[in-house]
Parts: structure tokens; sequence; C-alpha cells
């Protein structure tokens, strides 16, 4: 049991450093999914555009809830950006700087699966072989345009018996490719570029901000944790006195089947330090509303 406490707290103290390592994994998941998916285009003009974009943007959307669900301060950022200002005031800049954070690590994993997928090609040759201009290719220069459509449709499944003996249809199949691999490339050096200007120019900018956004995002975080550490261990107080009043009537039996009651006064102290007085539901029920709509400001002299 303490072996598992030591790891929770762990997670606690090093959250940033954990969610560094889950995003890690979503992006390795992500790479190791496409590769052991089995790619089939239908190869049917109305099917095909939704079929590509779709293996290219519904896993990327999950990839990016799943980010979202697993960090812990998505949570933290929207109570603290719905929560009434009561008696502390709410600094937009540490919300921007939660989201922001949050953001960043939630959009590893899809787009790591985005530009695998243009990297690789198939996605893009399944969704857009119909729109390319058959004038560029000679093998359907006398075929109508209903049988151009069939035909640049199935560009894709090159085992169909229309597309074998096609010889337009490997032109196409690079043409697609190539296009695909450009744009993935280029996203991927947009994406370092970005990364290493917000680097490089971060100091230019006035750094007294972003630290006490990060501080007071970290201490969101913590007061939440300690919050709720707190409230586990008043509950398990006040459950102790409410079985304690409960069973108080049956003492007499207790006594007889060799249980032992605490006398009064003995091991009470910690418990009313932390209940504070507290004797019935209602009382709890108005500690925690004005918890939620009255926080203490953050002045402890």
């Amino acid at each position: 049991m303490d072996r598992f406490r030591m790891i929770f707290q762990y997670f606690q103290s090093n959250s940033e450093s954990v969610m560094n390592g889950i995003c890690g994994l979503l992006a390795l998941a992500s790479v190791k999914m496409y590769t052991s998916f089995d790619f089939s285009c239908p190869c049917l003009p109305q099917y095909n555009v939704a079929y590509g974009l779709g293996i290219m943007f519904v896993p990327a959307i999950i990839f990016f809830l799943c980010g979202l669900i697993l960090n812990r301060q998505s949570l933290v950022m929207l109570e603290e950006w719905r929560r009434p200002e009561g008696r502390r005031k709410k600094d937009l800049a540490v919300i921007r700087y939660m989201c922001s954070s949050i953001m960043q690590r939630a959009m590893v994993a899809p787009v790591v699966w985005i530009v695998v997928t243009l990297l690789d090609g198939k996605c893009l040759i399944c969704a857009f072989s119909g729109s390319v201009d058959p004038q560029k290719f000679v093998g359907f220069a006398n075929v109508s345009t209903v049988q151009v459509q069939q035909l640049l449709a199935k560009v894709p499944c090159k085992d169909d018996e229309l597309m074998r003996n096609n010889t337009s249809r490997k032109a196409v199949s690079r043409y697609l490719r190539c296009w695909s691999q450009a744009l993935g490339w280029s996203i991927l050096l947009i994406l370092i570029i970005a990364a290493f200007l917000a680097r490089w120019l971060r100091p230019c900018f006035n750094q007294v901000t972003l630290l006490q956004a990060r501080h007071w995002s970290n201490y969101i975080d913590i007061e939440q944790k300690v919050f709720e550490e707190t409230c586990c261990e008043h509950s398990r107080l006040f459950a102790h006195k409410c079985i304690l009043h409960f069973f108080e009537s049956m003492q007499q039996e207790i006594k007889r089947h060799s249980f032992s009651l605490p006398r009064e006064g003995e091991g009470a102290g910690e418990e009313e330090d932390l209940l504070r007085g507290i004797t019935d539901q209602d009382q709890v029920n108005k500690l925690l509303k004005t918890w939620y709509y009255e926080k203490p400001p953050l002045d402890v002299s």
C-alpha cells in the first residue's frame, strides 16, 4: 500500500513530466496503429473521398480527445474558467497559459498521425485520385467522362481488372504520392520552424508575466490536489465519528464482544482540528458551496 502511495505522490509531484510521457506514448501509439492498419480503399467515386479523409482525420481527432481526457489540467482549467469570481479574482493570463499548455500536449499525437499518413500517401491517393486532370495522362485520352471517373477512382486498387493493364495508373499514383509527401514534409518543416522561433523568441518577450502565469498555473493544480486530499481525510474522520455515534447506544454489547470504543477525548484532538465543529451534512454542503463560490483570497497574512 505504501508503494502505491509513493507512486501516486510521484505522479502528483511530477505531473508535467508524466503528461509529456503520456503524449509521447500517444504519438508512438499513433505510428504503431497506422503501420499495423490494413488500408483498403473502396475504389468507388462516391466513397473514396470520405474514406481517405476519414482515415486521415478521424483517428487524429480521437487522439486529440484522448490527450485532453488524460491531461488532468484540462478539468482544472475548465473549473478555474467557470468558477464564480467571489472573493478571489480570476487571472485570464493564467487560464490562457494553461489552455496553451494543454493544447500543445494534446496536439502531438494527432500531428504525428497526419504527418505519417501524408508521408505514406495512401490516404491522399484514395481521396483525390478522382480529382486529377485526366488530360495530363495519356492512358485516359480515348475514354468517356464516366469511364474516366470510374478508372481514376480505381487507381488505388492495383489488383483491379480494369486498372491492371492501364499504363497511367502508376503515373497517377506517383503524382499524388509526390504531392502527399511534399505536403507532409512541408507541415513538418513548418512545425519545426514554429517551435524553433517560439523557443528562441520567447526571451524577447516579458519573462515576468510568463513566470507568473506558470507559477499560478502550478498553484491552481496543486491547490486542487491538496483540497481533494483534505476532503478525503475529512470524509474518513467524519464517517468515523458518525459510526461511533451510531454505535454509542450499543456500548454494552460492544464491550461484551471485546470491542472497545475510544474514551472521550482520546484520539479526538486531530479529528476536532480537522472537522472544526462540523456535525451534520448541511454544514459540509455549506462549506463546499462556500469554497466554490467564494474561494479565499491568496493572502495568508
